[in-house]
């Protein structure tokens, strides 16, 4: 039985369908954000972290950080929002609702970035969250729910502020280091947060009614198709394993081809056969063996040992599961073939995440109300809406990535394409706010 936070109600269904139906033939009425002052925020935001080269060095826990928190904190209070930092150094803007025993709606994304990185990853969803809040507050539009507009903390390196409000975080992880020059733990106390009340942060399942993000794609499939919206089917989930291959060492010279238990020779072959059971099957997943090497590594000894690690993305586990089941089955055989063995050992799992259908159909139709073309499509990068996973329904809306590049100087996003987006955002909260109970 579903959680009732994710119920749609049908007669609330068919009753905002009658009432956002005119929408669709008059997109013009339709709530819009001011596109330029999102914009000039946008801008504004390149500043903070700035470096020679064009990028970003805005890295969590840095005084770049914080100062553009307190930028970003400024501009909530002009829309009317009451602002705190939380214990995990989230910057959260609160906007009342009519409707007070309701669970609040929640938007947001990050704006750390990696080192030398973009001004867009992050970035375009927590100003158009801000931007959707200061249009709110300039319309006098009231929302039945209460919202809470959040900007997470160390994203990218680690999402530490998301996976607090999951329960997500261990004290042990405080003495990490961070992508900057603070630990976690210092980090957190540094943007105004306190890691040992960490738990105040955490809430449990129902305890929000949805949480939105609008993120840019960071691939190309929405900026090769000219799509103008991604609605996100899921976040995919990862499991990551290091395989090595036991074979024996010998002489490059004196060894025939045929007597060879040659261990790169074999890792080279799974590498193949990897791509091969990856590839089998028609769908979204993907399959990387992103290192190798050989021991003992030198031109004239045949490698004994090759160790190479093996990652698999797909928005069902069940389906990662099936394809390692697949490539063990082919590998065992390889091993047996060549007279090597051949081990797996996992080391890395993040779970799944799909979104929620009724937010899908919310993004697609919002888009649709626009005037903008969209795309049903999985994420295949990590984004904060997936630690909330057990907590609400989760929406995510792509734009379009130049290119497909991200954690870049080079990193683009249009103008057009981010007030698309918010445009977007804005309406799939109203939508939101009226079907959700």
């Amino acid at each position: 039985m579903r959680d009732k936070c994710r119920v749609f109600p049908c007669a609330l269904l068919c009753a905002l369908s009658l009432l956002l139906t005119p929408l669709a033939g008059r997109a013009a009425e339709a709530p819009r954000v001011d596109a330029s002052r999102l914009n000039e925020t946008m801008s504004a935001m390149k500043a903070f972290g700035a470096m020679p080269g064009g990028g970003s060095a805005r890295v969590a826990y840095s005084e770049a950080n914080l100062d553009a928190l307190r930028y970003v904190e400024a501009l909530m209070k002009e829309a009317g929002l009451s602002t705190r930092i939380d214990a995990a150094g989230n910057l959260v803007g609160t906007r009342p609702g009519l409707e007070s025993e309701l669970k609040p709606l929640m938007a947001g994304s990050h704006i750390d970035t990696v080192p030398n990185g973009g001004h867009y990853d992050g970035v375009v969803g927590s100003m158009a969250a801000v931007e959707v809040a200061r249009t709110l507050h300039d319309r006098g539009i009231e929302l039945r729910h209460p919202v809470e507009f959040i900007i997470w903390s160390n994203e990218e390196g680690g999402k530490n502020g998301s996976r607090a409000m999951g329960g997500l975080v261990s004290p042990q992880e405080f003495d990490l280091p961070s992508l900057g020059e603070r630990r976690l733990g210092e980090g957190m106390r540094f943007l105004g947060g306190d890691p040992g009340a960490l738990a105040s942060v955490a809430r449990g399942p129902g305890d929000a009614a949805a949480y939105l993000e609008l993120h840019i794609e960071q691939g190309a499939i929405l900026d090769q198709r000219d799509i103008d919206i991604g609605v996100v089917q899921g976040i995919v989930g990862i499991r990551r394993w290091n395989i090595s291959v036991e074979g024996m060492t010998n002489h490059a010279g004196t060894t025939p081809m045929d007597q060879r238990r040659d261990a790169l020779y074999v890792a080279s072959r799974l590498v193949t056969l990897i791509r091969d059971e990856i590839t089998r099957v028609p769908g979204s997943q993907v399959g990387t063996v992103g290192r190798i090497e050989a021991f003992p590594g030198a031109p004239n000894v045949i490698p004994g040992k090759a160790t190479l690690s093996l990652e698999i993305r797909d928005l069902s586990m069940e389906r990662i599961g099936q394809f390692f089941d697949a490539i063990r089955v082919a590998a065992d055989d390889l091993a047996r073939e060549t007279s090597t063995t051949i081990r797996f050992e996992q080391f890395y799992e993040s779970l799944a995440a799909p979104t929620d259908e009724h937010l899908q159909a919310m993004v697609a139709d919002s888009a649709e109300a626009l005037g903008l073309s969209t795309l049903y499509m999985p994420s295949g990068a990590g984004h904060d809406a997936q630690s909330l996973a057990a907590i609400c329904p989760l929406g995510m809306i792509f734009v379009p990535s130049d290119g497909g590049i991200s954690h870049s100087p080079e990193e683009y996003t249009s103008p057009a394409a981010i007030a698309n987006g918010a445009d977007v955002l804005l309406a799939v909260l109203l939508r939101a706010d009226a079907a959700i109970d």
